[in-house]
């Protein structure tokens, strides 16, 4: 078994070792749900909140919460900082509309954990997006101007002091604050998603991964079962790359972890206690955040990626050694009172990712209703509750403004086929990785490697959470 992310062993030591049992035999629902993160936990339960009769299968690959849901960092983030991004693919109207509900959600998922009663340690404390390089100051203008046209002030603009007292650091020089934003125990909050679905009468059946859809009849196959459904919702991420249709629009790119023994009085002395999120605004982004033990969590984007599609255990199995030496560095240079701690975890796991950054969400070819949604491209921990939303209306055959909404059109953008696709990433990668890393040391960037760069698709590497 590839080991667990800090997040997912704190969860699973929470609980009371009730498993959710392997599907066996053929079962019938009218959906079934396949993917037990973040995404298909919110539709299960979004169907049910629609049609409280309807029967809801769930079948999960290994544990609710393995894959990113209980890897992440945490971050519930709206989408202001991708409203220019939204106005392109949607126009103004929808993408104004997507992102208020988007902002929305980050409360709506904190009521939620008061509710049900599941301690995901959320903690509404706002998120710093700061420069930690003369290059990225002003990276968030573009956004600013774009919520005032539509009326809203979702960020406050910080000088380099204001940054640095609330962060702890003298490497942020500049920074915005979204006081709407929050953090979570990403594992805890997937594990009491899937309590809450169970409480509901949803059935979950983890450890019974999809091996073969029947796109005419309905059927979910798994090793040890099927269930032939009226519907079918795809909630797996990046897997989703090995579908055909969609295997052109995205790309399954490495998200890295490291996590500090608890050093509460270090963080108090620095004066970083107010518990917010921070990323920086290169490409290959650092984010990182406090635990409620006293940890940091620090993050970074886009160290591997894979041929073709492929999402297999490399992705969970231990951070390679120079990633790991590479987190620990930047961890010390951008959290300088963090030098000396003990780093006790390392993990990683595959974001799936889009040309433009933003998730999609469509309906597959066939005689059944089979709906799919992927692409957060690293901030999915509030998104996908909106993604709930868009799937359970989908599969339901409703029409609303979830199913009707605009990110529910099909496959937006593709990248090139193989092998130029991975080609492409790495000559890519490795000039934006040459490029920030000259910026991060003040030292000027050559015109060839910043041409290079700039052909990066916004939002192939970047992750927000």
């Amino acid at each position: 078994m590839p080991p667990r992310s800090l997040w997912l062993r704190e969860a699973l030591a929470a609980e009371d070792g009730a498993a959710s049992p392997e599907l066996r035999g053929p079962a019938r629902a009218d959906v079934c749900v396949v993917g037990g993160g973040y995404t298909g936990l919110w539709t299960a339960l979004r169907l049910k909140e629609l049609e409280p009769d309807a029967s809801v299968v769930l079948v999960e690959a290994d544990v609710c919460g393995r894959g990113p849901s209980g890897r992440n960092g945490g971050f519930a983030l709206s989408w202001w900082p991708k409203i220019e991004t939204l106005v392109k693919r949607l126009g103004e109207e929808e993408a104004v509309r997507l992102v208020r509900a988007s902002a929305d959600a980050v409360a709506e998922l904190g009521r939620f954990c008061e509710r049900e009663g599941v301690d995901a340690h959320f903690r509404s404390s706002g998120w710093l997006w700061t420069a930690t390089s003369p290059a990225q100051l002003g990276s968030w203008e573009g956004a600013l101007a774009a919520a005032v046209r539509a009326g809203e002030r979702p960020f406050a603009v910080l000088s380099a002091d204001e940054v640095q007292r609330r962060a702890g650091s003298p490497a942020h020089l500049g920074a915005v604050f979204e006081a709407g934003a929050a953090t979570v125990q990403p594992a805890l909050l997937a594990r009491g998603l899937r309590r809450v679905a169970r409480d509901r009468g949803i059935g979950i059946h983890e450890r019974s991964p999809l091996v073969e859809l029947d796109r005419e009849q309905g059927v979910v196959r798994t090793p040890g079962g099927s269930v032939q459904a009226g519907a079918v919702v795809l909630a797996t991420g990046a897997w989703l790359a090995g579908v055909p249709e969609l295997r052109p629009a995205i790309v399954a790119v490495s998200s890295d972890m490291i996590a500090t023994e608890p050093i509460p009085e270090r963080l108090e002395k620095a004066g970083w206690t107010g518990g917010e999120a921070i990323s920086n605004s290169r490409l290959m982004v650092h984010y990182y955040r406090t635990t409620r033990d006293g940890r940091i969590a620090f993050g970074q984007g886009g160290h591997r990626h894979v041929f073709g599609g492929r999402v297999d255990e490399a992705f969970f199995g231990e951070t390679p050694p120079a990633t790991r030496a590479h987190l620990e560095r930047d961890l010390v240079r951008l959290v300088p009172f963090a030098a000396g701690a003990e780093v006790t975890d390392a993990w990683g796991g595959p974001i799936d990712r889009t040309a433009d950054g933003l998730p999609f969400f469509g309906r597959l070819p066939g005689r059944v209703p089979i709906v799919y949604g992927a692409g957060y491209s690293g901030n999915g921990v509030a998104p996908s509750l909106l993604a709930g939303r868009i799937l359970a209306s989908s599969a339901l055959g409703r029409e609303d403004e979830w199913s009707g909404c605009g990110l529910n059109r099909g496959v937006p953008g593709r990248f090139p086929p193989e092998p130029a696709r991975y080609l492409g990433a790495f000559v890519v990668r490795a000039a934006v990785r040459r490029k920030e890393g000259r910026e991060d040391e003040g030292r000027s960037v050559d015109a060839v490697t910043r041409k290079v760069a700039g052909l990066a698709p916004q939002g192939f590497f970047r992750v927000n959470r």
